[in-house]
């Protein structure tokens, strides 16, 4: 049977409102839709819908599985591994989740709240604190990222060291199946024994085994006071060990370790040139350390300098800033969040993406520049991350001369090389950015043939049809 595809929009059109349909032969604009946030991938969309309610949203899937056509489901559209964009074919829709933004409820006394997948992650934050509560999951694209994304790919951030990721944040899910059946599991309970753990099914998959349309995730007392120090280091060793005694000095209000490279530094400084030097000499490794709790700014501010001079003392620390205000602080921040400008503005790069048992990252380090150097030898690594959960961000600029196309087309060799070392440390080739499909392929190359096959026969168990963001994290 021939595919009809304006009867299709049309009836899309009765389900969900006429202005909530966009098609490009209305004139509609679909670029921001149908390209990635890095601009690495570019489809074409049989239409971008933009469902206002769970009951929308299941129609939708119900008329995709009846008709066979594919959905692509999407919040902010920004990840990095081309996740949320669909094929060039033009037969995929992209089902937008922006109007699904309420926060349905926020329970002080239980901690939780329960919100719809398009709410943006900072919407959710300033809800939270307006109770006095926390969500800590904090990222650079949290003015724009959507929870259901966050969710969908297991976000990370700079709080994972005190918090956990988003599989630790989340208690209940509500999810649309793609036959169209609601999957009610917003339960906002810390202790739920009663058979497989399904919303963890969910959390990571990219979209791939059903849409997520509401979540009920943990909520912490927002922290009243919080302070930040900045130290330089000749080795990663060192970082390591003073990660260790901070931990120890300072146990749960030690919420952030951020790891950046002196040659990430040295690119921050070259395309941001007002970037204040902290410390009076350059050094090989810096980190950020951000501790935070429900007292005074000066006892905490007492205890973060009492745990730096037991680490000078010890010898793990030699040289380190503590931020005098609030204002020092955020400088020092926009240190680490100026990176990824910085590689845009510099152009080619090949991103890394990589989590390794933190003890063995200063071995990884090592045995990669090696490599590098061996093979591209004019490659220059920039290498930050967050140190304190083991994920390294090691990415990899063109050398001089080279061009950004010339650069990604050596993307495979590079990852090849990096994922090797990787592998064979018993790491992940994904922290927390996903697979998408920019990491599909290799995805065989380092999971085992049972874990592929699992992964499969839950894909089939759920998705028998294949309609659910085809062409994402497995084949």
């Amino acid at each position: 049977m021939t595919f009809d595809s304006n009867a299709w929009l049309a009836e899309a059109r009765a389900l969900i409102g006429e202005a909530h349909v966009l098609t490009e032969d209305r004139g509609d604009d679909l670029t921001a839709y149908v390209r990635d946030w890095r601009g690495k991938y570019h489809g074409r969309a049989l239409a971008v819908l933009r469902p206002g309610s769970t009951e929308e949203v299941q129609a939708i899937v119900r008329l995709a599985a009846r008709t066979g056509v594919a959905l692509v489901p999407q919040g902010g559209n920004t990840g990095l591994c081309g996740a949320s964009v669909p094929d060039p074919e033009g037969r995929q829709a992209v089902l937008q989740l922006g109007r699904l933004n309420r926060v349905r409820e926020i329970d002080p006394e239980n901690n939780t709240a329960t919100v719809e997948a398009g709410c943006i992650l900072q919407s959710l934050q300033e809800h939270a604190m307006a109770v006095g509560r926390l969500f800590p999951l904090s990222l650079g694209a949290e003015g724009s990222c959507q929870l259901g994304g966050n969710i969908a790919t297991n976000a990370g951030g700079i709080q994972v060291l005190r918090y956990g990721n988003m599989r630790e944040l989340v208690l209940g899910l509500e999810v649309v199946l793609p036959d169209g059946e609601l999957l009610d599991l917003l339960r906002g309970l810390r202790k739920d024994n009663t058979g497989y753990d399904l919303k963890q099914l969910f959390i990571g998959s990219e979209g791939t085994l059903g849409i997520i349309t509401a979540a009920t995730v943990k909520l912490f007392p927002a922290p009243s006071a919080e302070v930040v120090a900045f130290a330089g280091m000749e080795s990663l060793t060192q970082a390591v060990h003073l990660l260790g005694a901070m931990r120890r000095h300072l146990g749960e209000r030690f919420t952030a370790f951020e790891l950046i490279s002196g040659p990430a530094t040295a690119l921050v400084r070259q395309y941001f040139p007002d970037t204040p030097r902290f410390l009076e000499r350059d050094w090989s490794w810096y980190v950020l350390m951000k501790a935070a709790d429900g007292g005074s700014h000066e006892a905490l501010q007492d205890a973060m300098q009492a745990a730096l001079m037991a680490c000078l003392e010890e010898g793990h620390l030699v040289d380190v800033v503590l931020a005098s205000n609030l204002a020092q602080s955020q400088t020092f921040w926009m240190q680490r969040e100026n990176i990824t400008h910085a590689q845009q503005m510099d152009g080619g790069n090949i991103k890394h993406d990589v989590a390794l048992p933190i003890s063995r990252i200063p071995e990884f380090v090592d045995r990669v520049l090696l490599l590098l150097q061996q093979v591209f030898p004019d490659s220059r690594p920039i290498a930050y991350g967050h140190l304190g959960d083991g994920n390294l961000h090691f990415n990899i600029s063109a050398p001089p001369g080279v061009s950004a196309t010339a650069w990604q087309g050596q993307t495979d060799a590079v990852n090849q090389l990096i994922h090797n070392v990787v592998a064979a440390m018993r790491g992940s080739i994904s922290a927390e950015h996903g697979i998408g499909q920019l990491k599909r392929h290799e995805l065989a190359l380092y999971k085992t043939p049972t874990e592929l096959d699992v992964m499969r026969r839950v894909k089939q168990a759920l998705d028998p049809q294949g309609l659910m963001n085809p062409g994402k994290v497995i084949a």
